[in-house]
């Protein structure tokens, strides 16, 4: 496949195929999950800001670092499986614990192959 060209390279995508691309092999699931827990300053601190209403920054910050770190470790374990791309990939977060949330990023592995017109 072109990607492996660019070494480190992976493909991600929400859709399910990659434009240019057949689907060689499915190598399963794939996922990066990361359990972060606000603390106890962040926690008041986001508390009041929503009592008063507007964005909470703080939580924002919390929010985004775990998914950037949910994502990582998808590619990690994709990686791991010989893949080219993940396809279908997603977020989710449940909290379990007061406070504490689970940061799910997951999809589908595949190697890919270009598609015969374009290999030309």
């Amino acid at each position: 496949m072109s990607t492996s060209s660019k070494p480190g390279y992976l493909i991600v995508t929400t859709g399910n195929d990659v434009e240019g691309y057949a689907i060689e092999e499915y190598l399963g699931i794939v996922r990066g999950i990361v359990v972060r827990s606000t603390g106890v300053a962040r926690g008041f601190l986001g508390g009041l800001k929503s009592i008063i209403g507007g964005n909470v920054e703080t939580w924002v910050t919390v929010c985004e670092e775990a998914r950037k770190e949910a994502f990582s470790r998808m590619i990690e374990h994709a990686r791991e499986l010989g893949a080219d791309a993940v396809i279908a990939m997603r977020y989710d977060a449940t909290e379990f614990m007061q406070g504490s949330t689970e940061v799910l990023c997951y999809g589908t592995a595949v190697r890919l192959r270009p598609l015969e017109h374009l290999a030309s």
